[in-house]
């Protein structure tokens, strides 16, 4: 026979699996318009999970779990979005000059042909791996020549949405482009 400890724990198991399932969708598309890579996204709510899991004994006293989790969840991406900006301000602007200096040093020519279809084939994969809100703000306004203005009047969305969306796709490739001159 189950004591009521065990029957509560397995009670509280099944509400937090049952809201984990409701909200994971949620969560994860949340992430996802916020520029982040499905993997880091599905990290995020992990830990989030995890972290319910390991307070299970708490979960029997919370009566709205799914609230409870987005707490959670909201709480993980402030953390997570302050050690980006706190990284962010660690890093040291490049100037031009130095960096002819660099590419001078290695003796790659910037015109070799090698390079720049490499950089542009690495360009193009990142670009399509952008979300596509985030690629189509970077289309409309690189290739198309379109201002913040304009954009937001062709599709209803709020300038200050395409800005952050055009932050973010900028962040995302100057990631992959990292990830290209360290391989």
């Amino acid at each position: 026979m189950k004591s009521q400890t065990e029957i509560d724990e397995a009670e509280s198991r099944r509400r937090l699996t049952e809201a984990y399932r409701e909200e994971q969708p949620r969560l994860l598309a949340r992430l996802r318009a916020a520029g982040r890579t499905l993997e880091e996204a599905e990290d995020l709510v992990q830990d989030v999970y995890a972290e319910t899991l390991e307070r299970l004994p708490l979960v029997s006293g919370i009566r709205n779990l799914p609230a409870w989790i987005n707490w959670l969840f909201i709480r993980r991406v402030t953390d997570l979005w302050r050690r980006e900006k706190v990284r962010a301000s660690r890093r040291v602007e490049v100037t031009e000059e130095t960096l002819r200096e660099i590419i001078a040093g290695t003796g790659l020519d910037p015109l070799d042909e090698f390079v720049r279809e490499s950089l542009a084939e690495a360009l193009n994969d990142a670009l399509r791996a952008l979300p596509a809100p985030q690629r189509k703000i970077l289309e409309a306004q690189v290739f198309g020549g379109l201002t913040f203005r304009e954009i937001a009047e062709a599709t209803g969305e709020n300038m200050d949405t395409l800005m952050a969306r055009k932050r973010y796709a900028l962040e995302n490739l100057s990631r992959a482009l990292r990830h290209w001159i360290e391989e």
